[in-house]
């Protein structure tokens, strides 16, 4: 192993599997080898679980690393990485691990191959304890193109909870560099939209259910606006059974929100879409410009880019502390964050300007 490799505690302040993808896509990227200890140590199963080991065989793939330690359960691995490479990637977590996550860490790695990428991602595309494919696509991909990061998103199988068997196809585009953003002004509410699903066995009811009690949950706060949330029901693109619902809104200058929520045994189908509908209330009712979800997915992209980049939220999630803490551990990058009157907050970054030198 590598002397010079950087030391990262797994265990730090949100502790978990993002420590991992932030770190592991940084090292890939900065070139510089990193050796992680203590992962997940406070998690009820500490170590790694095969959605983390699939995310971290992809990243080794991509930039031809060397990875070692990547075993079920394992608490230590180390990573040297290579050249990143173009061309075609799978990584398969044979469970309903998220592909959201696996694209998560693969994304930024992608962007500074030699040309395009495609990413084949099989597992659960809807799954709990991460987003939903629908708010990859929706909210997370428009307001990451604002970077200039460009990737398409084919959602060929929808995988559920316990068995996954979803499957997602990525193309990236490589970029010279990322620009930095500026959103600081959230503007008005403008249009609410989603869906509500049932796939595999389940009745078509749920779904309507869901999506009568999410529209009715809005109107008590949102009067004026057309509430758009189909039901529907998944047939041939779809692997198990599950139902769920997201709703999105956007803003008058282009922020967009989202609340989900996924059905779960025992629990009436109204509750789901209720919960689903206050979350999004919930991330609109503060001033910011991006929900509590999106926020530590963007950290990486500000510490990548070149230039300052300025970003309104609402309580900084303790998932954004963790991502910014790496950020700035493994590149140049310098973040601060400046508490507002209104109770939002700007967390602005002066980026580490990373270039892709293979383009």
């Amino acid at each position: 192993m590598d002397s010079a490799a950087r030391e990262i505690d797994g265990s730090v302040m949100e502790g978990g599997g993002q420590i991992l993808r932030v770190t592991a896509a940084l090292s890939c990227i900065t070139g510089s080898a990193v050796k992680i200890s203590k992962i997940r140590a406070g998690r009820s199963s500490p170590g790694l679980r095969p959605q983390h080991m699939s995310g971290l065989q992809l990243v080794s793939d991509l930039c031809s690393g060397s990875l070692q330690g990547a075993t079920i359960g394992s608490t230590d691995i180390s990573l040297t990485p290579g050249k990143i490479r173009s061309g075609n990637h799978t990584a398969d977590t044979q469970t309903a691990g998220s592909v959201c996550l696996l694209l998560q860490v693969a994304l930024p790695c992608a962007l500074f191959a030699d040309a395009s990428s495609q990413l084949c991602l099989k597992g659960g595309t809807n799954a709990e304890m991460a987003p939903q494919i629908d708010y990859t696509v929706k909210v997370f991909k428009p307001i990451v193109e604002r970077f200039g990061v460009h990737f398409d998103c084919d959602v060929r199988m929808r995988g559920y909870y316990p068995k996954g068997g979803g499957e997602v196809m990525v193309t990236v585009n490589p970029v010279k560099e990322l620009q930095p953003v500026v959103m600081t002004e959230r503007g008005n509410i403008t249009k609410i939209y989603g869906r509500a699903f049932v796939a595999g066995v389940l009745p078509y009811k749920l779904a309507k259910d869901m999506s009568v009690a999410a529209v009715r949950t809005i109107r008590k706060e949102i009067k004026e606006l057309y509430i758009n949330i189909p039901a529907l029901q998944e047939k041939e693109k779809a692997y198990g059974n599950g139902n769920g619902i997201i709703i999105i809104a956007e803003s008058s200058t282009g922020c967009v929100f989202a609340g989900s929520a996924l059905g779960k045994k025992g629990v009436y189908a109204d509750k789901i879409g209720i919960e689903a509908a206050e979350m999004l209330l919930r991330n609109i009712r503060h001033n910011g410009c991006v929900d509590e979800f999106l926020q530590d997915q963007l950290i990486i992209f500000m510490a990548l880019a070149k230039g300052t980049s300025r970003i309104r939220t609402g309580a900084v999630t303790l998932h954004t502390q963790t991502a910014i803490h790496m950020a700035e551990q493994l590149t140049q990058a310098k973040f601060t964050i400046t508490k507002c009157e209104d109770e939002t907050y700007i967390i602005e970054c002066e980026g580490s300007g990373a270039t892709n030198t293979q383009l």
